[in-house]
Parts: structure tokens; sequence; C-alpha cells
């Protein structure tokens, strides 16, 4: 998730004072308003919990009114000091700054605790009522959603929650999979857009653990259910001889049978997003990205019309990161005031061959999602190296939480758009060969517009990489 504080706003109280409050956007979208108060009361009860040593400066109290440059100078720091929380693993996953995001969201919102029913679709469009409160979290939801189905306790971490857009062309789009610090209801209902509805899929990416789910009957109908609408989203590839096959097992009931055929067949288990922009292999070339199978594939369309597909392994992402920025709107009204929306852009550093690491950068207002499904597939790939329980870890992820296994070992690359040349250098050991190249200072990256090590995603995969895998 990206945090950001762009902007402050100057707010009456009921007594008629003034006071400033601080916009804090989740996605580019606004999650809450809050005051310095607010947060430095959420400081103070992080450092009684977790002591100082492991706290990010906050920026101090001021006794008197400060002027406009020093209010702009608070908001970064307001915003350096809530991102820095949140990637922290211990920090951002503590029950104190969940809850704090939880309680100012709903008094934001102005939407108090009672009884609503929430709708929840399955990927066939089929609508589940469930009756919660407005004020539970995402995880009561899903709880909720799993009871509605009748899916075993056991299973309930294999899925989440997904906020979606289906437009009018029936496009779907993720927008976010829903965390533990926000209230889904008043999530789905601030938005007051009818084209955005929550979506229950499944939530991980190695197609093995499908065999998990298929044990049990409302786990095979959900998967059957997702399977069928991804293929006719066009998600999934499929061939006439192929279609015919699928056919012919729908019409039997033969859902297992289905799945499995379905499993062999090209982009299964991805996740498609919107058509966006990306720098490689030419800067401004426009592609299509789909993640799965510890992937992101790019189907770029070059200059000259061109298609061109390949793909970018996550053990071989040294680190990735995510920004934003503000850009002007162009509305064409020389004297209207300046409009800007944020632009998001996913960027990630290759391993291209023997010796050469490259920038990858993609523009997209997805470029949060993808990195959420980065890191999950790497947190994935930490946990069955090292034997641990996936049930557990899908139940409760908390970012960068997982350890590394020092047996864990890269799965091999397939050839990326510009494939190096067969005839290159010896072998050498991946040690010699980056010797140059601090895999843990990631803050040393050679991006041209380098910011805080604190805003990367390190990645311990890549470490696991061989030369077998290069």
């Amino acid at each position: 998730m990206h945090f950001s504080i762009p902007e402050t706003e100057v707010l009456n109280t009921d007594n008629g004072s003034t006071y400033v409050a601080y916009n804090i956007h989740v996605n580019g979208v606004l999650h809450c308003r809050v005051r310095y108060s607010q947060l430095y009361g959420l400081h103070e009860q992080l450092r009684k919990e977790y002591g100082t040593h492991v706290l990010p400066h906050f920026p101090p109290k001021k006794f008197f009114t400060l002027t406009a440059a020093e209010l702009e100078q608070r908001r970064e720091q307001l915003e350096k000091y809530i991102q820095s929380v949140r990637q922290d693993c211990l920090l951002g996953g503590s029950e104190a700054f969940n809850s704090f995001l939880r309680k100012a969201q709903q008094e934001t919102q102005q939407i108090p605790t009672q009884e609503v029913q929430l709708d929840v679709y399955l990927s066939n469009g089929q609508k589940i009522k469930v009756n919660i409160f407005s004020s539970d979290q995402t995880e009561d939801v899903l709880e909720a959603v799993a009871a509605k189905l009748d899916l075993p306790d056991e299973l309930v971490g294999y899925f989440s929650l997904f906020l979606i857009r289906e437009g009018s062309d029936d496009i779907c789009s993720f927008v976010r999979k829903l965390q533990e610090f926000e209230l889904p209801y008043i999530s789905v209902t601030s938005l007051k857009n009818t084209e955005y509805r929550i979506v229950l899929r499944k939530s991980y990416w190695d197609t093995a653990y499908d065999n998990d789910v298929m044990e049990n009957r409302v786990g095979l109908n959900l998967l059957y259910a997702q399977t069928v609408a991804d293929i006719e989203r066009g998600w999934i590839l499929v061939n006439k001889e192929q279609h015919r096959q699928l056919k012919s097992l729908q019409e039997k009931g033969s859902k297992k049978e289905f799945i499995s055929l379905a499993q062999t067949l090209k982009y299964y288990g991805y996740i498609k997003f919107d058509p966006c922009i990306t720098d490689f292999p030419e800067k401004g070339c426009h592609v299509i990205v789909s993640a799965g199978n510890n992937e992101l594939n790019f189907h770029v369309k070059l200059p000259n019309d061109q298609i061109k597909e390949g793909s970018f392994k996550v053990t071989r992402m040294r680190c990735w990161r995510v920004t934003s920025s503000q850009v002007p709107i162009v509305n064409g009204t020389a004297n209207s005031p300046v409009k800007t929306e944020t632009k998001l852009e996913l960027a990630f550093e290759y391993l291209m061959s023997k010796d050469r690491l490259q920038w990858v950068t993609i523009s997209s207002p997805q470029a949060i999602m993808m990195s959420i499904s980065l890191q999950a597939m790497v947190d994935e790939l930490m946990v069955k190296k090292s034997g641990g329980n996936l049930k557990k870890m899908l139940k409760k992820r908390m970012n960068g939480g997982l350890r590394r296994s020092d047996s864990q070992q890269a799965v091999k690359s397939p050839p990326l758009l510009d494939s190096p040349d067969s005839n290159r250098e010896p072998i050498v050991k991946l040690s010699s060969k980056l010797s140059s190249v601090s895999i843990r200072g990631i803050g040393t990256s050679n991006s041209s517009n380098d910011i805080s090590a604190n805003d990367f995603h390190g990645n311990y995969a890549f470490e696991g990489i061989g030369d077998d895998d290069l």
C-alpha cells in the first residue's frame, strides 16, 4: 500500500475556530483526515509499546502558529513518517497502527457503527449478502462471507476480498486487495460509485495449492467459478480444441477435470492488469502486464506496432518500489485553476544477464496492486523453501515479516524480450559477477531518480539465484 499526504485542509470546529487537517491517501484515494495531535497520539502509543529506537522521526510540536512554509515542511515530514511506519513489518502490522487508521476512516466518512448489509460478489457475478457492522474490519467481513458460503475455517486464508471496478464495458479492473487497516463497508460506500464492488477471489499464486481448495465442495465451486470467469474474460488463453474440451467437461459437471485442464493453459492463475505504459524495451511502449507463476508477463506494443512478449521472474528482481507524483490535468482552459492527479509508477531492478542490472518502470494506476502481487509471490516462495505453513501466512500476512530460507533457490527464468547473447562470457559465481552491487544496500541503487532506501522492497529471493538460473 502506498500512503501519502498530498494536501492539507483548514477546517472549522463547532465553536467557530479553525484547525489544520492532513488528508491521508491510500493508493491516491482519500482514506482519512486527521489532525497533528491525533498522529502525535499514535506516535506516543507506538513509542510506549515498541520503544523509541524502532520508531522513525516524528516532527516536533511547535508553540507558535506555523507559517505556510512550516506547514508544508510538517506535511512532508508526516507523510514520510506514516510511510515509514507502514513499511516497517513490526509497526505496520501492529493493531495500534491499523486500529488508528480504521477509526480515522470511520470518523472521516461520518458513518456510525450500525448493522448493515454488504454485497460481496463471486467471480461469476453471484451476489452474496452478508449482515455485518459498518465498523467491521476486513478479516471480520471475510469470515462472515466464508460462514455464509459454508467455507471451512482452514480454507478461509486461501481467499481474500478485492476491491474492483466493473465498467459499463464489462472490463474488470483491480483496484486493490482490501487491507487490515480499512473497513470494507466504508471503503466501498464512500466511493459513491456503483461500478465499484467487493469480490472474493483466491489469494495465492502457486497452483499446487489448488488441490487443497478442491478437496472441499465449497472451495471447489469457488475455484471453478473463478476459472470459468477468467476464461470468459480472456485472461486465460484457450484455442478452439481446448475450448471444445472445456465445454464438454462443463456439460458433464466435471469441475475438477475442468480445472485440471485449465491449469495447463497459458496465463492460468494470472491477474491481468489494464493497459499501461512501460520504458522497456523502449520508452513509451504500450504494455499489458499480467502477474502470475512468479513473474510479471509483458505483452508489449513497440512504437513500430510490432508486438513482443516476455517475462520478468521475481527471483531476478533485486528490489522494487512504487512512487507517486502529482501531474497537472490538461483541461483546455487557460484561466482555470490547475488541477492535478496522482501518477503511480512501479519500478524494479532486474538482473538482465550475468553482470547487468537494469531498471524497468511501469506507469499504471494499478502499480500498488502489482507491487502487492510481487510481494505475495516472493512470500510464497520463501515459505515454500523454508517448509513453512502457507495457511498461516495467508491468514495473516504481514508486510516483510517472512524470514528468508538459506536453502532457497530461484526458479528458472524464461528469455526476456531482449534475450542475452547465447555466446556470452563463461559462467562465474554470482558473488563475483555482482561484486560491485550492494544487495542489501538498496539505497545505493542506480536509478536516475533515486529516493530513500525505506521506499524500496528488497527481495531476499534474489539472493538465492544460482548460475544455472541465468
